[in-house]
């Protein structure tokens, strides 16, 4: 199958690691196992079949502590979508599955970087995210 789109450019377009303190670092190093991974892609048209999306990776703990840090990294790709694409259907698909795969790698390697560099240097992201399986179940 060929790609209906064409990869302009990518960037990071934010990276945030917040720790409060010596406290809070120690407490999160004995507690990032109930950290969690979430994802998050949005998009806006730009002009002539330019599209910004945008791959935000949060890794947070959800649970009601006093002493968390909070690592996010915002990976943006500029795309040209092919002018036979005019179905909105076509464009999620490409927007929400085809960019995404394709620029995980990277953006998994610097998101990896960004926690170890925050002294989590034994974190490691198990699972990887499988893009087409989360689009089609988003229609079950």
């Amino acid at each position: 199958m060929t790609e209906k789109f064409k990869i302009l450019t990518k960037f990071i377009k934010d990276a945030s690691s917040e720790t409060a303190d010596v406290e809070t670092y120690l407490f999160v190093k004995d507690n990032v196992s109930k950290y969690q991974l979430n994802i998050d892609i949005n998009s806006k048209a730009i002009k002539n079949k330019l599209i910004e999306v945008n791959t935000t990776l949060k890794f947070e703990d959800k649970e009601p502590n006093e002493k968390k840090s909070y690592f996010e990294i915002v990976y943006t790709t500029v795309i040209k979508v092919d002018d036979d694409i005019n179905e909105k259907k076509d464009l999620e698909k490409i927007i929400l599955c085809d960019v995404p795969t394709k620029i995980y790698p990277e953006l998994e390697k610097s998101f990896l970087s960004l926690l170890h560099n925050s002294g989590h240097e034994n974190i490691k992201l198990e699972k990887k995210i499988d893009f087409y399986k989360l689009y089609s179940e988003r229609f079950n």
